[in-house]
């Protein structure tokens, strides 16, 4: 009985030790080491790939943002500042009814079919705002001058980039909102355009925010 008792506390004192030993390891030494070769090797990806103007953190590299004007009396959807470069349409996200004290960043698709009406709807009137919107003087766009990933969500609806060819579209409404000549506008979109990953992965792109962070810039200049 006594041998069978010691026996049990030195198995009880070997699975202890090991626990400790794992726990040790795993759950203090591991962890801090991935952080310390993430902190020095991708410090900036391992932060959230954080964007800064004026050395502030004014988001990510990796989320989409809104451009809008503050909401008016009676209105629910705000109006887009047509100063900036918009990006992609955010149909896709829902609203945060769980924790109303923050507004959350919530990322979602639709999950409308193709031929959906409401969809079709959405597509119509985002197609229809874009020809408005970017229509100025000297400068007409018209219908079949829209890009898809002008008037279509992406799957995550927090897109942070757009295609060379709706940044062009936007650049004469920019131009001219901002005092700035179209030419320089175009140089801004030329420089923040992004080409294929490893030249075949993808497609190429401009980052919205880095984009408006630089025109923010020129039109200081001003």
């Amino acid at each position: 009985m006594n041998n069978s008792v010691t026996n049990t506390v030195r198995l009880l004192g070997a699975g202890l030790r090991a626990l400790l030993v794992l726990t040790l390891v795993t759950g203090v030494i591991y962890p801090l080491v991935v952080t310390g070769i993430a902190q020095a090797a991708f410090h900036s990806k391992a932060n959230g790939s954080e964007t800064k103007a004026d050395g502030k953190v004014v988001g990510s590299s990796l989320i989409g943002q809104s451009y809008n004007l503050p909401l008016k009396k009676g209105q629910e959807t705000p109006d887009a500042d047509l100063k900036w470069f918009q990006g992609r349409p955010a149909n896709g996200l829902g609203a945060n009814s769980v924790n109303t004290r923050y507004k959350l960043i919530l990322s979602g698709a639709t999950n409308l079919s193709a031929d959906s009406k409401v969809l079709v709807q959405q597509v119509e009137d985002a197609k229809a705002a874009v020809v408005k919107d970017n229509s100025v003087s000297g400068y007409t766009v018209r219908s079949s001058d829209v890009p898809a990933d002008a008037v279509t969500s992406s799957g995550s609806g927090l897109d942070p980039a757009i295609s060379p060819e709706y940044a062009e579209l936007q650049v004469h409404r920019v131009a001219a909102k901002n005092g700035l000549s179209v030419s320089a506008v175009e140089k801004l979109v030329k420089d923040h355009t992004e080409g294929r990953t490893l030249g075949f992965i993808g497609e190429p792109r401009v980052n919205v925010l880095e984009l408006n962070i630089a025109l923010k810039g020129l039109a200081a200049k001003q």
